[in-house]
């Protein structure tokens, strides 16, 4: 199954949002305090964002676990 994603990356905000559909939704939190996930309004999860990326670029990678639904 083929599927475009959408990444975009905010230099002067240093905020990475990537996309999995262009479905209306809103942002929850995860579990981790950077992450962000969007969900519709069933659950089903769009995209993600991380925000003050590059504080992390040296650091391990980010783990968050992503509560919603596949989309």
């Amino acid at each position: 199954m083929e599927k475009d994603v959408k990444i975009w990356y905010d230099a002067e905000g240093d905020y990475l949002e990537v996309l999995f559909s262009d479905q209306p939704g809103f942002m929850t939190p995860t579990d981790h305090d950077a992450v962000m996930e969007m969900v519709d309004e069933r659950g089903n999860i769009l995209g993600f964002s991380i925000m003050a990326l590059s504080k992390f670029l040296k650091q391990q990678p980010i783990t968050a676990h992503l509560l919603a639904r596949a989309a």
